[in-house]
């Protein structure tokens, strides 16, 4: 996981708020290099472990509900490529037709994928992306084109990097469903005031990476999940 050539960086990208962070990154090679090496071997290690988990989950969405196991839509990671991500589906077949950020009583999600959605078992297949490096553990949340779009010049600056399955921002904002709740147009509110909050963390975990940060991020993320709270800020 090196950094590119800055004239080889995608042409939205070479722009002086992307190349502060770019420059950062670029003193900290060795960091990057052991964050790909973790990511191949953890991602091995939890995939082998986590099979039969993954068989019964196939299993389960299957009998709830008509469509594939795995929802695969098209999100953008490191130098703006699109990809399609591996989430386990917890909506029913088509629910990306409409607005792609999700209220907490969301009539798209299935029975099972509530539970699913509860518990974040619906992120665990991104395990198959970390191993194939289009997402790595730690890093800004992959976003689908149509949010990308409405990204800064400083913003761009997030791609130097993979896309991640946790992040602050994710730590912080574990509850985005319930905040669009009372909105109105979630997809406006989530762009003008959302995006922007999440995006000061991630753009803070870009200036401030190293390989150690991250591990650190991994543990905050495991306690969140077991209950426990970390503020971050934001008002609708």
């Amino acid at each position: 996981m090196m950094l590119i050539k800055w004239e080889n960086l995608p042409l939205e990208m070479q722009n002086q708020e992307v190349r502060k962070y770019y420059d950062i990154l670029k003193t900290k090679q060795a960091s990057m290099f052991f964050k790909r090496i973790f990511d191949v071997v953890t991602s091995s290690i939890l995939l082998l472990a986590l099979s039969p988990a993954f068989l019964i989950l196939a299993i389960t969405i299957k009998i709830d509900s008509k469509g594939p196991v795995f929802f695969r839509q098209i999100r953008v990671t490191q130098y703006n490529k699109k990809f399609r991500i591996f989430k386990f589906r917890s909506m029913v077949q088509g629910a990306d037709k409409g607005s792609q950020v999700t209220i907490s009583e969301d009539t798209r999600i299935t029975r099972v994928g509530k539970f699913i959605r509860k518990c974040r078992l619906d992120e665990v297949s991104q395990l198959i992306d970390v191993f194939r490096g289009t997402m790595t553990f730690v890093g800004t949340r992959p976003e689908s084109l149509k949010y990308v779009e409405a990204y800064t010049p400083e913003m761009m600056a997030t791609l130097l990097l993979p896309a991640g399955v946790t992040s602050l921002a994710s730590i912080y904002f574990k509850d985005e469903a319930k905040l669009l709740d009372v909105a109105e147009d979630t997809d406006r509110v989530y762009i003008e005031q959302i995006l922007p909050a999440k995006m000061y963390y991630n753009l803070k975990d870009v200036e401030n990476f190293n390989f150690f940060r991250d591990i650190k991020i991994m543990v905050m993320t495991c306690l969140a999940m077991l209950g426990k709270e970390y503020k971050g800020s934001i008002k609708l």
